[in-house]
């Protein structure tokens, strides 16, 4: 194959995120509505002698196409699941900040995944998701599905969400990263009950749809505030556009997301906030129906 295949690889945003306690082995417990968003990075691969991978894009500078990153390990893990000896030349095109609580690295391991097991003839459905949120991390199940879902344990139960109303999502992100680990070191066992599913059910609009998630929250959102002060003048700054129908973080951030009723409304909030906050990324984007 000369062409190289490719597969893109959607921000996933987290509309709620419970934590409802910590594991005996670290691991802390998750209950999430899990979006995912028209934009992201974008993976290509075609046959090789063995994996190599190159990173493009306006955020490639800081990763290497060196050594042990999800890329890399997504592709090799599926030659080991599948006893596979082959190769693949992987291109990862990296549109989206790098540690921004979007689930960046997982979405392109899983876009490496179904890329590869195309090129490969591979069936995915031998991979499981307590294995893959074990061996690649918590969001790599998930971002497999690219469909609304509700995530729970450590990633690896799932289940489908009903059919959400169309919304867009407007993505910002100071151009900072903010490491996980440090978020979930300052919770400090804030943790809470998840909503009901329910809640979810037959919502006719957006606006609807932003009633029902100011029932939850995101439970790392205090202590990545305590930890990064520009969260809380991004939550601010996208509260304050007009028709902001929500202003919330995304997983364990610094991305927050402002939920929007329609195209027009969501590109006025980012011309805005582009002119205010030249140095953020911003972005706007629908939420995805479906893989």
């Amino acid at each position: 194959m000369t062409t190289p295949l490719s597969v893109f690889a959607p921000a996933k945003i987290n509309l709620t995120l419970h934590v409802g306690g910590r594991r005996a082995d670290g691991y802390h417990l998750l209950d999430s509505l899990v979006v995912f968003a028209g934009v992201g990075d974008v993976i290509s691969v075609r046959r090789a002698d063995d994996i190599r991978l190159d990173i493009t894009g306006p955020y490639a500078e800081g990763l290497s196409g060196e050594g042990d990153n999800l890329v890399t390990r997504a592709a090799r893990y599926l030659l080991a699941v599948t006893g596979r000896h082959e190769g693949a030349h992987v291109t990862l095109e990296k549109n989206l900040p790098i540690a921004s609580g979007i689930g960046g690295g997982s979405s392109d391991a899983a876009a490496t995944l179904i890329a590869l097991s195309q090129l490969w003839d591979e069936n995915l459905a031998q991979l499981g998701d307590a294995d893959l949120a074990a061996k690649l991390g918590a969001d790599v199940p998930v971002c497999l599905r690219r469909t609304p879902t509700f995530m729970r344990g450590i990633g690896e139960a799932l289940t489908p969400a009903p059919d959400l109303p169309p919304a867009w999502l407007v993505l910002v992100n100071p151009n900072t990263p903010l490491a996980t680990k440090a978020v979930f070191g300052a919770l400090n066992g804030r943790y809470s009950t998840p909503q009901a599913e329910t809640l979810y059910a037959g919502l006719p609009a957006a606006a609807d749809l932003a009633r029902a998630l100011k029932g939850g929250r995101n439970d790392l959102a205090a202590p990545a505030g305590e930890v990064m002060a520009e969260i809380g003048e991004m939550l601010a700054a996208l509260d304050g556009t007009k028709g902001c129908l929500l202003a919330r973080m995304s997983g364990s951030g610094p991305t927050c997301f402002g939920l929007s009723g329609d195209s027009e409304t969501a590109g006025a909030a980012v011309k805005a906030l582009k002119s205010a906050r030249p140095g953020w990324w911003v972005a706007s984007a629908p939420f995805m129906s479906g893989a």
